[in-house]
């Protein structure tokens, strides 16, 4: 069955500098409860570009995780390769300018591998994507 997360917050900034700080994995760690970052596998026309695989470990959990939406100032978006027991995991975190900030929807739908544990991913990877949304507010402030 498809899980769906759905995170919802706001950055004083305007969108093109969320924008700017999602791009930029190596700032993650910075920002985010996410331990590490690496480059993997550079874009098709930039190294963190449509196709560029990140590597993110945080507690010795790996996850590679491919671009695969680039909007500038709009949307950008992931896709798990692998690294947690997950199947069709995609993210996308949407950004709104409004009154001289940004809205931020991250939301996200999977299927776990493992029967019976959605409501488990679904809670556990829900309140880290409210960590990471928020952090990328607070940077961005």
């Amino acid at each position: 069955m498809v899980q769906r997360i759905s995170v919802h917050t706001r950055s004083a900034a305007p969108a093109e500098a969320v924008y700017a700080l999602l791009r930029d994995g190596a700032s993650w760690p910075r920002w985010s409860p996410l331990g590490s970052f690496e480059l993997v596998q550079p874009g098709a026309d930039e190294p963190e570009g449509l196709g560029a695989v990140r590597l993110f470990e945080t507690n010795g959990v790996r996850s590679y995780e491919k671009i695969v939406a680039l909007e500038p100032g709009r949307r950008f978006g992931y896709a798990l390769e692998r690294g947690l027991p997950l199947r069709d995991y995609v993210a996308y975190v949407d950004l709104s300018p409004r009154d001289g900030g940004t809205d931020i929807h991250w939301h996200s739908t999977f299927t776990p591998k493992i029967p019976g544990t959605g409501w488990f991913y679904r809670w556990f990877l829900g309140s880290f994507i409210k960590r990471v949304a928020a952090g990328l507010a607070r940077a961005t402030a």
